[in-house]
């Protein structure tokens, strides 16, 4: 029997002014993958792999950070956001309303002010992590 691995949000790309880095990475993944920039690769091996486990995906690391924590004033730093959908409400013309998923992207500081209680409620999931270039050459 073939194991399959879910791959759809594996994924770094970059444009001139960010790289953007898929949700379903592993942190281990993340340190340990040529394709995604050194700079970055350290800033995980350095600042992140203490504070996390090695089999955390980055969409679980992102979702449960404390506000109190460290990490909070690298990604700030380093001017993250990121990509997520949330389940909102919208009024259709005829006055109904119905429940669908947006797409928002968030900086780091919006997304830790909701608890994830809230978060649950709200069916937040996390697609991408967006990292500024020109901050992280300052790291």
């Amino acid at each position: 029997m073939n194991k399959s691995v879910y791959e759809d949000y594996k994924y770094c790309m970059q444009d001139v002014n960010k790289i953007y880095l898929g949700s379903k990475y592993t942190i281990g993944e993340i340190t340990e993958d040529e394709d995604i920039n050194f700079k970055l690769r350290s800033f995980f091996a350095t600042q992140v792999m203490p504070k996390a486990d090695k089999d955390d995906t980055l969409e679980t690391h992102l979702y449960y950070l404390e506000p109190g924590d460290f990490l909070i004033q690298c990604y700030k730093q380093l001017k993250a956001s990121v990509k997520i959908n949330i389940i909102e409400e919208k009024k259709s013309l005829f006055g109904k309303t119905k429940r669908e998923y947006t797409t928002k992207v968030l900086s780091i500081t919006e997304l830790i002010e909701m608890p994830a209680d809230e978060k649950q409620e709200k069916g937040v999931v996390i697609q991408e992590l967006s990292v500024n270039k020109l901050s992280l050459l300052g790291m």
